[in-house]
């Protein structure tokens, strides 16, 4: 019997055809940058103060300056840039029953009461509308804002799962399609959004969307090119999600109202269901579901797109992963290996998703330029795959993959130590650890795949890629939340994470040119593995002594 990878020698491994459609699904890791990290614009959180509506009016009245009103409003508090006006507390005054003139002197009222804002905020917009500004997410119930963040993971979480279950189910077609016609809806639903609760309900079901569509277009790809492929593709796949990045705040900029700009987030997703006529099933699936004929005729469309014939062959392809067992989650945990294996992969899973969306949101609080932070950022995106690429086949997996955690951590307690009078210092430090954690979350994706048996392989993945969506419900917390008490306290615990990721990757074994594990067996007694693969090798050795072996292959026509 055939399988579909011996088909692909003959259909081409890499050819037009892969090359087309890996460029058309490249365009999917775009848009979801605008999504995973577009609070950083749209929830941005400017200057605010208490608004007294009596001071307000006297204001524009004798054209009195705002720091002259704000005296008048706001008392004086400490804050890590020195004495400011307080943005959530104003005195306790009635200005409409006290005598309040155009030539009223500054008054002494360092003891007057204090109480919270009565009269809402003013905002020091800079030309920026946000949900925080148009719903006042400030002060008392700025918490609120890190569940815009929250409330998309907890879509991931649920969604990648089930997305996952049904594209395994339906096809990986035709759950992209769905994914991304969800997406369009639920998108716009965000953008047109009456009141926050309603912001956040819609903001859930977009998550629901985004997450398990990208997953889905990262394994259609991945199954339609060959072994040799698999890994760059991945890699390059994740990294226009890095274009993404550097395109955001370049919209952003010229897109000052959140709404709009979520409305030029969701567009794509309405151009992705163009892909129903340029993109085909994957055959692996339509095999997995005994539908022979038509995994041929895409086959067959393939080969005639790359100008290749195929032979014969064909007539006899077969699923190649027929014989596979049943997985359940207790072979995770299960035996010693395995149980480590998911440990160490989850947490790792968990620290990359805190520190990664921890970094990038804290461009959002620094106070300075705000478009130029984050475009620096996100051009640290693209140093950090090319280096995954040049090391992995050289280094190998576990070494790149625990330095890139360490150099992270410790660049983030570095960064946490430099005083702001050293501003280039600090961002270079900065950057050097966005850098790192880019790096160990793109490693993160195919180790975990080469760490797991066949048979358990995407149970495997999913289960543990699960921590970063609860990852990515924790960081907005512990970043907006610790930086109220000390700006640089949340980098400490992303430093603290990441070096314990770092140490507990060097647990794991090396993967580089070990083959994929088949069963539980080959995890738990590795030397088995080697001396089995070892003797194979002998054997063919024995069977093909020829010194031109490749001379007995008959090639593919072209």
């Amino acid at each position: 019997m055939t399988t579909f990878d011996d088909i692909l020698e003959e259909v081409g491994k890499f050819g037009r055809c892969q090359k087309r459609i890996f460029a058309m699904m490249c365009l999917v890791s775009m848009p979801w940058a605008g999504v995973y990290v577009g609070i950083v614009f749209q929830g941005y959180t400017p200057d605010h103060w208490c608004r007294d509506s009596a001071v307000v009016e006297t204001r524009q009245a004798c054209g009195w300056s705002l720091a002259h009103s704000r005296k008048l409003t706001l008392p004086q508090v400490n804050s890590s840039g020195g004495v400011q006006p307080s943005s959530c507390e104003q005195y306790q005054l009635d200005w409409n029953s006290t005598s309040l003139t155009c030539d009223s002197q500054e008054l002494d009222l360092g003891r007057t009461p204090r109480t919270a804002c009565r009269d809402g905020w003013e905002y020091d917009y800079q030309g920026r509308q946000s949900f925080v500004t148009e719903f006042d997410l400030v002060c008392a119930v700025s918490w609120l804002v890190d569940m815009y963040q929250a409330t998309l993971n907890i879509g991931f979480l649920i969604g990648s799962i089930a997305i996952g279950y049904l594209a395994d189910r339906f096809g990986r077609k035709l759950s992209f399609l769905m994914s991304n016609l969800f997406n369009a809806i639920t998108g716009i639903l965000v953008a047109v959004a009456p009141n926050y609760v309603s912001l956040l309900v819609f903001r859930t079901l977009y998550g629901f969307g985004v997450k398990g569509g990208w997953v889905v277009g990262y394994v259609l790809i991945t199954e339609l090119v060959g072994v040799e492929q698999r890994r760059t593709v991945g890699v390059l796949y994740q990294m226009f999600f890095s274009v993404g990045i550097l395109l955001l705040p370049l919209l952003a900029y010229f897109i000052t109202d959140w709404r709009w700009l979520q409305v030029v987030i969701t567009v794509p997703y309405i151009f992705f269901l163009s892909y129903y006529w340029f993109v085909p099933e994957s055959p692996r699936w339509l095999l997995s579901q005994n539908k022979r004929s038509e995994a041929v005729k895409i086959t067959e469309d393939m080969a005639k797109e790359n100008n290749r014939t195929l032979s014969k062959n064909i007539e006899t392809l077969t699923d190649d992963n027929a014989a596979s067992s049943s997985a359940s989650f207790m072979d995770l945990i299960r035996t010693p290996n395995m149980r480590k294996h998911t440990f160490i992969l989850s947490f790792n899973w968990f620290t990359s998703a805190v520190v990664y969306q921890g970094l990038i949101m804290r461009l959002g609080i620094l106070g300075g330029n705000v478009y130029i932070d984050f475009l620096i950022s996100g051009l640290l995106e693209f140093p950090a795959a090319f280096l995954i690429l040049f090391t992995i086949e050289r280094i190998g997996r576990r070494l790149p993959f625990a330095a890139a955690n360490i150099v992270a951590g410790a660049a983030c307690f570095i960064t946490a130590m430099i005083p702001d009078s050293m501003f280039w210092f600090k961002t270079a430090v900065a950057c050097i650890g966005r850098l790192g954690i880019t790096m160990a979350f793109e490693m993160v994706v195919f180790v975990n795949t080469e760490l797991y048996p066949t048979f358990v392989r995407n149970l495997g993945v999913s289960v543990c890629s699960t921590l970063c969506d609860i990852g990515g419900i924790v960081a907005p917390f512990l970043l907006y939340r610790l930086a109220v008490i000390w700006l640089e306290l949340p980098l400490i615990i992303f430093g603290s994470l990441a070096f314990v990721a770092g140490g507990l990757v060097l647990l794991l074994p090396e993967t580089r040119g070990v083959p994929l594990p088949d069963t539980i067996d080959d995890i738990e007694f590795p030397d088995k593995m080697k001396e089995k693969l070892s003797l194979k090798n002998q054997q063919l050795d024995n069977l093909l002594p020829s010194d031109d072996v490749s001379s007995n292959k008959e090639p593919a026509t072209v």
